[in-house]
């Protein structure tokens, strides 16, 4: 139960780091008090830069905290180096590189086709993850499991506001992308998983994360994005609450992967979007509709039969 309970923590830190992005690139009214965002515009090559300023400020937080939340976190990372232990560091690395490349997948969707429809294939990533722990682990998931997985699918596709599709476009790559990134984040999951076997969370993110900051970098000079027009302090400033609830997020995430395994972790983190917007309507006063009432009864609905599961072990 406490696994189930840190999952479900990991994802509300999420949402908040979707409601601080929300805001950085477009502007909106915070508690109904003052007007602020708004302050890049939601490119390939910006989205990039926000990724590498999250991490730039996320791999120091963490390596100040790890020790303290991991006392052999040093002695982890140095005994990775040892020769018995290169298929571990292999996992851990491959861990860096696939969260760096299910976010650039996501941000090209984006970039392609309508947000709403990027996400929902993104959030198809529990049938992966279900499919990957099944023939990784031998995890076989139960018909209740499946129907759970579907509703949570349903509630999470209902909260997500799906534009008018004469009005987006229909890139075939766009939805490559989307799909991709979804399938990319499930085997993190799966590696994460795996790597668990024999190595604590807290070092296992710390590589994740620097990984991804070194890649992000390279991103960034590939692309020889123009930075003379931008607000750097506000930047800074989301860059520092976004690193703080991506950090919390992900530590979190990959503590309850070890404790109830990637596919029921990926069941619980699909509520993301039904959280999200129940974040956006409270800070920001997005308005829900209907459908998207409906999603949050139906995400709710389902995590409570899952933790109702938990309890009865």
């Amino acid at each position: 139960m406490l696994g189930f309970l840190i999952v479900l923590l990991s994802s509300a830190l999420f949402c908040f780091q979707n409601v601080i992005v929300r805001i950085l690139f477009n502007p909106q009214i915070i508690f109904g008090v003052f007007e602020t965002g708004g302050f890049v515009t939601p490119t390939l090559q910006n989205s990039f830069l926000l990724m590498f300023m999250r991490m730039l400020l996320g791999v120091p937080l963490l390596t100040l905290i790890a020790p303290k939340l991991h006392a052999a976190f040093w002695q982890d990372i140095q005994k990775l180096r040892e020769a018995g232990n290169h298929t571990l560091l292999l996992y851990s690395l491959s861990g860096g590189m696939l969260m760096f490349l299910y976010l650039a997948l996501l941000y090209i969707s984006i970039g392609l086709i309508p947000t709403g429809i990027a996400l929902t294939l993104f959030f198809t990533y529990p049938i992966f993850t279900a499919l990957f722990s099944w023939r990784w682990f031998g995890n076989r998931p139960t018909l209740f499991r499946w129907i759970i997985t579907a509703f949570v699918l349903l509630g999470s596709f209902l909260t997500i506001p799906l534009v008018n599709s004469a009005s987006g476009e229909t890139s075939p790559v766009g939805f490559l992308a989307g799909i991709a990134s979804g399938l990319t984040y499930a085997l993190y999951t799966v590696v994460a998983q795996k790597s668990f076997e024999k190595l604590h969370p807290v070092p296992f993110t710390w590589i994740s994360f620097t990984t991804t900051l070194f890649l992000s970098g390279i991103s960034l000079l590939i692309w020889n994005l123009e930075t003379s027009q931008l607000a750097w302090l506000p930047l800074w400033i989301g860059g520092f609450l976004s690193a703080l609830v991506t950090f919390g997020g992900h530590l979190l995430n990959n503590l309850g992967i070890r404790m109830i395994g990637a596919t029921t972790a990926s069941m619980i983190g699909v509520t993301n979007p039904a959280l999200t917007v129940v974040l956006a309507w409270l800070t920001i006063q997005e308005l829900l509709s209907g459908l998207q009432i409906a999603g949050v009864v139906i995400v709710t609905f389902s995590v409570a039969l899952l933790s109702m599961e938990y309890k009865a072990k």
